[in-house]
């Protein structure tokens, strides 16, 4: 299968430097990293690509089988950096793609050397001794309602999401991203996300690592920013001052600065 077509795969920057692989996550698309690129692309070679499902992505190869769980995501990021014959390779996800990143790097180590997680979440339920910022009820209330109406459930969640109320284009963008994938599918993806649990993979990173949490975030609290950092040996966390689960819309400024920070220190 051309890969390239499959996932939609853009690649811009320097080609010479070190490849920079940005992925999206639940609901949105490779767009929503425009912001990043170009603070990326003088000095790196950027990879963006859409999963199979979203954005731009060939949707006849979508299977809900693969995609019912993270791994299914992780291979499409494997087989990218494959396809293009990347090593060292640094990835950063956002959200759900955090922890994407993490099964990748696991499956291809020699291809992906740094990981960037932008609002990360390893488990999004709460349990003993760990805070993820949803009980199991608030978490079957969500998929049920993003089942039974999707571009309601869109139209009502994206804004609470971006967490910007005064900027409330951020929020329409958002809104507009979800209402663009198709519901079958993305309701495939919220499970996938919502009842993932990957705190076990955590502590087998083994690769520098750079946490990027938000002041206030309803999606990943900053708990769980911290819990991310402790289980990560020898990572980085860095606390954005922005409020919301997409600083890389919110306040690319201060994303970059950390993101090129992270990419100095871990040459």
């Amino acid at each position: 299968m051309d890969i390239a077509r499959r996932n939609n795969v853009t690649v811009t920057g320097n080609p010479q430097g070190r490849a920079v692989v940005l992925a999206h996550g639940f609901g949105c698309d490779q767009n929503m990293w425009r912001l990043v690129v170009p603070a990326l692309a003088k000095d790196h070679r950027v990879v963006l690509f859409d999963y199979v499902g979203s954005g731009r992505a060939d949707a006849t190869a979508f299977s809900e089988d693969r995609y019912a769980s993270l791994t299914g995501y992780a291979r499409d990021a494997v087989d990218v950096c494959e396809a293009l014959d990347l090593r060292d390779a640094v990835f950063v996800g956002h959200s759900v793609s955090a922890m994407v990143g993490v099964l990748a790097a696991e499956m291809a180590p020699e291809r992906i050397g740094a990981l960037v997680m932008v609002a990360p979440s390893p488990r999004y339920i709460d349990d003993e001794g760990y805070r993820g910022g949803f009980s199991a009820e608030d978490i079957d209330e969500l998929l049920e309602s993003l089942e039974s109406n999707y571009l309601g459930w869109s139209a009502a969640m994206a804004p609470v999401i971006m967490g910007h109320p005064d900027r409330p284009e951020l929020g329409e963008e958002l809104t507009n991203s979800f209402c663009a994938t198709d519901p079958d599918m993305a309701r495939v993806f919220a499970r996938t996300t919502f009842l993932s649990d990957s705190r076990q993979d955590l502590k087998g990173v083994r690769v520098p690592t750079l946490v990027l949490e938000c002041t206030q975030d309803v999606i990943a609290p900053r708990e769980v920013g911290a819990y991310v950092h402790r289980t990560i040996p020898g990572s980085t966390l860095v606390t954005l001052d922005t409020t919301g689960h997409c600083p890389h819309l919110s306040a690319p400024e201060a994303t970059n600065e950390a993101i090129l920070g992270f990419l100095r220190d871990s040459r």
